[in-house]
């Protein structure tokens, strides 16, 4: 294929493209700014804090942005050929529409090693620096990382808490909903405390229950040794970096949703980056087909929504256990890998 002829249509899509994450980025900016102008208003934040909060989105921002761009740049530019019989003209010179495709894809390579690298490092860092930053523009302390639901069962006995809360820097954790079984004895409390350091726990004001009497109520706290280590509070995934993420997905003193959850992070944030090559296959191949931009236009409303209802759906199949994590996180791509190749058989 000509050099020159594959640069003018790479120029064609690249100003489509600049077109198209200009147009995402505004779209995501102004939907943030309406569910939070009211708390501007009200909270009146210094200008410097308020242009911070929205900086630190910029990497998940941009994410979004590069990848919805592609078929929005490709079937739009592959449109306005077609219509100007661009395409016809390139046909009629000997080369295939089909040999098209692949030119247009490999620079969004490029734009793949950028999104990897927002996923996995810069998107989930802003993330906890907004959020970090709300709490400030309420003037309200960050509240202490918790983690809900923690059971530990060694041989003979069973712990359970049903919130642990660990304060940053302290060697002391705060329990609550709390329950002991050790051999026929079950402690139960509404507080209690976790310390590190002695590796115990104490019930505040605990009721005590044994086989065959009644519960009896205590009146003193009661301490236990609790052999197990604390680990580190569960915190949001999206503000979680893919190294503690692993980390998480292997614990197997986690609830299996946890470890779901965060095993399909993981696989998302490398599945996520090769969204834009598929995409790239997948419209170029579409847009051969298209006659005219009005197409194009319900063409790329077609795709994104296809895309979205997949991309949306699967994180809750895999925390659920329903789709393996991995699967579920390549399964959008892989079904639009599907659909690229049988649009390239119909164009062979």
């Amino acid at each position: 294929m000509p050099s020159l002829l594959i640069r003018l249509v790479l120029a064609e899509v690249t100003r489509w493209y600049a077109a198209g994450v200009a147009l995402f980025l505004a779209l995501q900016l102004t939907d943030a700014l309406s569910s939070t102008v009211a708390n501007l208003i009200t909270y009146k934040p210094a200008l410097s804090t308020a242009a911070g909060a929205f900086l630190s989105l910029a990497p998940s921002f941009l994410n979004r942005s590069l990848v919805l761009a592609v078929p929005f740049a490709i079937l739009l530019a592959l449109a306005r050929m077609q219509s100007d019989n661009e395409l016809k003209a390139i046909s009629a010179g000997g080369v295939p529409p089909l040999r098209l495709v692949w030119p247009i894809a490999l620079p969004f390579l490029l734009v793949a090693a950028i999104t990897y690298a927002n996923a996995n490092q810069f998107a989930p860092q802003g993330m906890a620096r907004w959020w970090n930053t709300w709490y400030g523009v309420y003037n309200m302390t960050p509240p202490p990382p918790e983690q809900l639901r923690y059971t530990y069962a060694p041989p003979g006995a069973l712990y359970y808490a049903g919130k642990v809360i660990t304060p940053p820097g302290s060697d002391e954790a705060q329990l609550q909903g709390v329950m002991v079984q050790r051999g026929q004895t079950i402690l139960t409390a509404s507080t209690g405390t976790w310390n590190t350091r002695t590796r115990t726990w104490t019930l505040l004001a605990p009721w005590e229950t044994r086989p065959g009497q009644p519960p009896r109520a205590l009146t003193g706290p009661v301490t236990v040794p609790q052999t197990d280590r604390l680990r580190p509070a569960i915190i949001e995934v999206e503000q979680t970096t893919t190294s503690v993420l692993r980390a998480r997905a292997a614990d197997p003193g986690l609830p299996g949703t946890d470890r779901r959850e965060a095993a399909f992070t993981v696989a998302q944030r490398t599945a996520d980056p090769v969204t834009p090559i598929i995409f790239a296959l997948a419209a170029g191949a579409l847009g051969l087909l298209l006659r005219n931009r009005a197409a194009a236009f319900g063409a790329v409303l077609v795709f994104l929504v296809g895309f979205y209802a997949l991309w949306t759906t699967m994180p809750g199949l895999a925390r659920a256990g329903a789709v393996q994590p991995d699967l579920a996180a390549w399964t959008p791509n892989i079904a639009f890998l599907i659909l690229a190749a049988a649009l390239a058989w119909r164009l062979r």
